[in-house]
C-alpha cells in the first residue's frame, strides 16, 4: 500500500512538474528542491507519499468516484464499439484483397488451362 501511495503521489507530482518546470526551472535551487521533495516522498521516515496522498489524493477521488465509474464504463463500451467497427474493416480489407487476388490468379490459371489442347491430352498414353 506504502508503495501505491508512492507511485500515485510522485506520478501526479511527475505529471504537474512537466507543465510548471518550464515557468519555475529559472528558480535559483529549483532542482536541489525538486530533488529533497522526492526523497520526501520516498523517506520511510517522513512518509511523505502517504502523508500527501491521505489528505489529498484519496480525498478527492472518493469525491468523483461517480464520475471516475461513469467515465470507465463509457470508455469501455467506445472502445468495444471501435474494436468492432476496426475488426469489421479489417475483415472487408482482407476479403477484398483475397477477391482481387483470386480474380489476378484465376485469369493466369485460365490462360495455363488453354494452353492444354485435346490433341496434348489424347496424346497421352492411357493407363488400363
Amino acid at each position: 500500500v506504502r508503495w501505491m501511495m508512492y507511485w500515485i503521489v510522485f506520478s501526479l507530482f511527475m505529471a504537474t512538474e512537466t507543465f510548471t518546470d518550464l515557468l519555475i526551472s529559472w528558480f535559483p535551487f529549483y532542482y536541489e528542491v525538486k530533488m529533497a521533495f522526492v526523497i520526501w516522498l520516498l523517506s520511510p521516515y517522513t512518509r511523505g507519499a502517504s502523508l500527501l496522498y491521505r489528505r489529498f489524493v484519496h480525498p478527492t477521488l472518493a469525491r468523483k468516484e461517480k464520475d471516475i465509474d461513469t467515465f470507465l464504463v463509457r470508455a469501455r463500451e467506445r472502445s468495444y464499439e471501435a474494436a468492432l467497427r476496426f475488426g469489421k474493416r479489417g475483415l472487408n480489407l482482407a476479403a477484398t484483397a483475397a477477391v482481387q487476388a483470386a480474380t489476378k490468379s484465376q485469369g493466369a490459371l485460365a490462360g495455363r488451362l488453354r494452353s492444354f489442347s485435346m490433341q496434348d491430352l489424347r496424346s497421352l498414353p492411357e493407363q488400363d
